[in-house]
């Protein structure tokens, strides 16, 4: 598991690392086809990051070992207390202090949009208590029944882009804000967004994953790993990079650069979502192929285990240095057509963005988390 955390924050950095290439302008922007076909390489190689921090999460704490004021007291010391304190510091760097602060009572600072995340884990932290005694005494096809639903739950996505025929209908909040409407499914109306999938979609479906990893799949041979872990995988990859590939493709209409509002990126991100079935096959992968690498010598103790024990600290604070990082280097090595390495910039860029961060970030965080007393309340 420290392998997979360490490896899991590193797709992370990459993700982000990758979101210049198509974010942008008024929102959404791609200079040339190379970019675009960049992007949609190296964002779904990694796409399944997310997914697999929560299947960890599952794996190690679900059905939980101690009681739930237990399991929230440590939880809120370990994600509450960093999470606020990094929120704080986000406000103040990036945009308007004042505006910031006052949206934090009801979202994360948007310049910070990495942050979703841990409003998503609390959501599956207050569901492991609630479910905890089902977890235990669970069967194994009782529980395959369950993970059949979820797993259906992730073609919703795709069925709504297929029947709603191309781009969506984009409606406006309060705030001003785009919002795709969705077309309605099985229950969903204007008026009732609860419909019969509503409780099993999302990242539900990963905290019974990890929890049938851990009960009901032994140790299997990496034969057999690999056996189920590479047509995942490639079935996975395919409908991901395919679904951003085709989507950015119908928009430019074969012209670059290709422009529009954010709702444009969201629309081409539409099978990189976590709910999505080409993410869940390839997170069933990286689990399967991650769960044979055991070695735990020194390289082990002295890199993987400080960096798996700060990835949380890494998650929050690696945009502060990524942003910047980025910037240089693609100032550096040039963008669109005036780039310096033609075809290969972006791959080059994105590569040593994603790899001088990593590095950056995991000194930087070991380093703080390891300050007495107060390092885990800086890192988690």
């Amino acid at each position: 598991m420290d392998w997979a955390r360490m490896l899991a924050c590193f797709m992370v950095i990459v993700v982000h690392s990758t979101e210049p290439f198509y974010l942008g302008g008024d929102g959404s922007l791609i200079l040339t086809g190379t970019d675009a076909f960049w992007t949609a390489f190296f964002d779904t190689v990694v796409r399944a990051c997310v997914p697999v921090f929560v299947v960890i999460s599952s794996y190690l704490q679900f059905p939980l070992h101690y009681s739930t004021g237990e399991f929230f007291r440590r939880r809120a010391v370990r994600i509450l207390i960093p999470f606020a304190l990094w929120s704080v510091i986000y406000a103040l760097v990036w945009g308007e202090p004042a505006d910031n602060f006052k949206n934090l009572l009801l979202n994360f600072n948007y310049s910070a949009g990495h942050l979703w995340y841990v409003y998503m884990l609390l959501g599956v932290y207050l569901l492991m208590p609630l479910l905890s005694s089902w977890a235990e005494k669970v069967e194994k096809k009782e529980l395959q029944f369950y993970l059949g639903v979820c797993f259906f739950t992730t073609l919703i996505p795709l069925i709504r882009d297929w029947v709603a025929g191309g781009e969506p209908t984009v409606i406006y909040g309060p705030s001003g804000l785009p919002r795709q409407a969705l077309f309605p499914l099985w229950g969903e109306a204007s008026w009732n967004g609860y419909g019969v999938f509503y409780y099993f979609s999302g990242f539900i479906g990963y905290l019974l994953l990890g929890l049938y990893f851990r009960k009901f799949v032994g140790d299997l041979s990496w034969k057999r790993s690999l056996a189920v872990a590479v047509p995942c995988y490639l079935v996975g990859f395919a409908v991901s990079f395919g679904g951003f590939w085709r989507r950015v493709l119908a928009t430019a209409g074969g012209c670059f650069p290709v422009e529009g509002l954010v709702e444009k990126a969201v629309w081409w991100e539409t099978t990189w979502c976590n709910d999505t079935v080409g993410v869940a096959l390839m997170t069933v992968a990286w689990i399967l192929v991650l769960r044979k690498i055991t070695a735990s010598g020194k390289g082990y103790r002295r890199v993987v285990l400080p960096v798996s024990k700060a990835s949380y600290g890494m998650y929050l604070c690696h945009l502060l240095i990524l942003v910047p990082l980025s910037a240089g280097i693609r100032d550096w090595l040039g963008t669109g057509l005036q780039s310096r390495l033609g075809f290969w910039t972006a791959p080059a860029e994105i590569l040593l963005s994603a790899v001088c961060a990593f590095v950056c970030v995991a000194v930087v965080s070991v380093c703080l988390q390891r300050i007495p007393k107060v390092g885990k309340y800086i890192m988690g």
